[in-house]
């Protein structure tokens, strides 16, 4: 863990650098100062197709990003480290969010019980 899940809407598809915007996200996790284990970090976006924003009657997009993570940091890291992602996220979409409506949001979910993972990755990562 951290698993990043980021759904947007299909109208911001051209402009979005979703490709970008998921790599910023792995950076800002590593650069976390270890909060974060560098081999269970998976960011994926989904691209909505079906969705409503307000009252459906513009053209209005959205951009919500889930960050699911195990338990064991402390408030002080896990604040620190959702700032500064929320913080990639607001800047990779400054421009965007110049030009048109948009909202962007984040979700911090902590797991209260044992989540079951296998990954080899870690090896890689082993000093």
């Amino acid at each position: 863990m951290p698993h990043v899940i980021v759904e947007y809407t299909d109208n911001i598809k051209e402009e979005a650098e979703i490709g970008g915007l998921l790599k910023k996200i792995n950076a800002s996790l590593i650069d976390s100062g270890g909060v974060f284990p560098i081999a269970g970090i998976r960011s994926r976006a989904i691209e909505l197709q079906d969705y409503v924003v307000a009252d459906g009657s513009e053209d209005d997009a959205f951009v919500h990003v889930a960050l699911k993570i195990g338990g064991g940091r402390s408030e002080e890291q896990l604040t620190a480290a959702c700032d500064k992602l929320f913080e990639v996220v607001k800047e990779h979409f400054a421009g965007l969010f110049e030009k048109r409506y948009l909202a962007l949001s984040m979700e911090v979910e902590e797991f209260t019980r044992p989540t079951y993972k296998q990954n080899n990755i870690h090896k890689r990562y082993k000093k």
